[in-house]
């Protein structure tokens, strides 16, 4: 049984469930999840917990992810990209450049977004897109801010086809960011409608698509039994907090859930958690509930053998 982190390379026109459901089939394990759902029509890293991983799933979908992002002004739909019904479509032209990295500056850092209707995000326990499958477009949806850390337009990409324009953006960003409502808003900063029309995930966290494998190369591998060594630790999806080994006596108190005093560990900043590591694996994050709190309160355990 396989232990970690498999980088998936998601081809357009499968489900992240598909991915799920074939690796199962493939590497023949049940305990397989993954984090971060891509749309059926986007492709790019999809990363796949295989065994004792999957305890790191809410930790993995915290990671900054990257996007390349195709935007099509002329057309917008009800979906925020090119699979949806056509709502409003005009011919443009003349369409000035500078202007458009000038709208991409104003959106860089912590802004609110509303999701669209035709999505996963759940009101009043139901999926958006439940809502919207019964033709309940009245739903009340709350906005919700996210953290836009970069966008950058890519010079020499835009070209103009059938009286529509379209250019690509760059952009890193934090958990819960609708790449397409940002498409759509930098239409309606242009006042022109304006929709998502290809859309790429580059990175989850330090994860890039070079690390990535497609389907057919996991079977491949597994024939060929080299599939260990492109399996990522855990450690991965944790990089955002400060690591500390420890020894045996003190890890197997970490593992029976013992509280410490924040000042036995006076160089670490408890602030945003901590990672215990023995034989360099995480074994447990331990974080202050309050700041002034003294002692430690444990967030996450991974069970294992200590030897």
């Amino acid at each position: 049984m396989f232990d970690g982190i498999l980088p998936i390379y998601k081809e357009r026109g499968m489900t992240s469930h598909d991915v799920v459901f074939k690796a199962r089939k493939i590497l023949k394990m049940k305990k397989i999840g993954h984090s971060g759902t891509l749309d059926p029509e986007v492709d790019g890293v999809l990363l796949l917990l295989l065994g004792g991983a999957t305890k790191v799933s809410d930790y993995a979908m915290d990671l900054g992810k990257s996007y390349r992002a195709e935007v099509c002004l002329g057309i917008k739909t009800t979906t925020e990209d090119l699979t949806g019904e056509i709502l409003e479509e005009i011919t443009v032209k003349g369409i000035d450049i500078s202007e458009i990295k000038g709208i991409l500056k104003t959106m860089v850092g912590e802004i609110e977004q509303t999701p669209p209707i035709y999505s996963a995000v759940k009101v009043n326990g139901r999926k958006l897109y439940e809502y919207a499958r019964r033709g309940q477009f009245d739903v009340e949806i709350p906005s919700r801010k996210v953290n836009i850390y970069n966008i950058e337009f890519i010079d020499n990409s835009e070209y103009y086809k059938d009286g529509k324009f379209y250019f690509t953006i760059d952009i890193n960003c934090g958990k819960g960011t609708y790449v397409r409502t940002i498409a759509t808003s930098i239409g309606e900063k242009l006042n022109i409608p304006s929709t998502m029309s290809k859309l790429t995930r580059t990175s989850s966290g330090k994860i890039t698509i070079d690390h990535c494998l497609k389907l057919a190369d996991v079977e491949k591998c597994l024939e060929e039994n080299t599939l260990e060594g492109k399996i990522l630790k855990k450690e991965y999806a944790l990089e955002e907090y400060q690591f500390m080994e420890i020894p045996l006596f003190r890890a197997k108190q970490v593992m029976n859930g013992l509280r410490f005093r924040r000042n036995q560990f006076p160089d670490y900043d408890f602030s945003n958690g901590i990672v215990f590591t023995y034989n360099n694996e995480a074994i447990a994050i331990y974080y202050l509930k309050d700041k002034d709190d003294e002692l430690l309160s444990v967030k996450t355990t991974f069970p294992k053998i200590l030897e």
